[in-house]
């Protein structure tokens, strides 16, 4: 495993991090959550992304991140791993549990903190924009976070540029600079090469991609049709059946023969794909089986690619 540097901080990050989006909540099987988590670690990622209401239920991915780690992370490991999570999306019903407000994002940060039992995140995230909340406030809230040694580090998630020049500015003038923005990112998502990267590079942030898959559409799942055990199907997943279009499935297919030709899966290539911007710090993947995490984590293994390469993928994405 090979360690970047996050932006302009000290802080060092695995090129690829486990996300515990997916498959860790109250309605997964534990046993196998538990063993990809320490796959994962024996194979060098020590970053472990959670947010407040990752499950289903809301909340059980932390709470099932927590007995993980005293099962097996006890004494000093805790210092070997970076444990993130965030607030700003719905977590609790009432005027209090969604946005962006103080009030709202550090109750959470107290509540994940008891829910994982641990005495302080590595970073904490708003996770999203809120615009009926200044910005001015949801950024001193991540400022307290880091000074009350509730958080190591701040961070944003799904902010657009401006949001994000704005939202830097305001941490860097508080004494915490932003560490990270987490973004959406994958072959078939390019918004953030529409000035959000330039800016993260300029104010010296990290970048993590998230969905680098899109959401499992850049595999072999669907090359010949919608699996009964894929996202599409499933009525607790974030992939619509209808997102499984034709034209899509086409561009899988040429997308998948240049992989081929590589020696790599579709899902191998497509990490490599984001990580070969050295803009981009990390890259966030969620596994289902410890196979499927030694697959992606095989991409590592060929990162480069030639110019005819990345010709012919443009192309093809259009």
């Amino acid at each position: 495993m090979k360690y970047n540097r996050c932006g302009k901080s000290g802080l060092l990050l695995p090129q690829i991090s486990l996300g515990l989006w997916h498959n860790f909540g109250s309605v997964d099987n534990f046993e196998n959550g538990e063993d990809i988590v320490k796959a994962a670690f024996d194979k060098g990622i020590t970053h472990f992304d959670l947010a407040n209401n990752y499950g289903p239920v809301p909340g059980s991915a932390e709470t099932n991140f927590g007995t993980i780690m005293k099962n097996n992370f006890q004494g000093n490991l805790r210092d070997e791993i970076v444990i993130s999570t965030k607030a700003g999306y719905t977590m609790w019903n009432g005027p209090y549990g969604d946005g962006g407000s103080r009030k709202y994002l550090l109750s959470s940060l107290d509540q994940s903190l008891k829910r994982m039992n641990i005495d302080y995140v590595d970073i904490f995230y708003s996770h999203r924009f809120d615009p009926e909340t200044p910005l001015e406030e949801t950024m001193m809230a991540l400022d307290y976070a880091v000074r009350s040694g509730k958080a190591l580090y701040a961070g944003i998630s799904n902010y657009n540029p401006e949001q994000t020049q704005k939202a830097t500015e305001i941490l860097k003038s508080l004494g915490t600079p932003c560490l990270i923005h987490q973004v959406k990112y994958s072959m078939f998502v390019r918004k953030p090469e529409e000035g959000l990267l330039d800016i993260l590079e300029a104010k010296g942030v990290g970048c993590i991609a998230f969905s680098p898959l899109a959401q499992g559409l850049l595999t072999d799942k669907y090359l010949k049709g919608i699996p009964e055990d894929s996202r599409a199907f499933n009525p607790n997943g974030h992939l619509q059946l209808e997102e499984v279009s034709g034209a899509k499935v086409e561009k899988i297919i040429a997308l998948n023969e240049i992989a081929k030709n590589r020696n790599q899966s579709l899902a191998q290539m497509a990490l490599a794909w984001i990580l070969k911007d050295n803009r981009v710090t990390s890259v966030l993947i969620g596994a289902s089986s410890v196979n499927q995490l030694n697959n992606n984590i095989e991409s590592l293994q060929n990162l480069d690619f030639s110019k005819a390469e990345l010709g012919h993928i443009e192309g093809i994405l259009g």
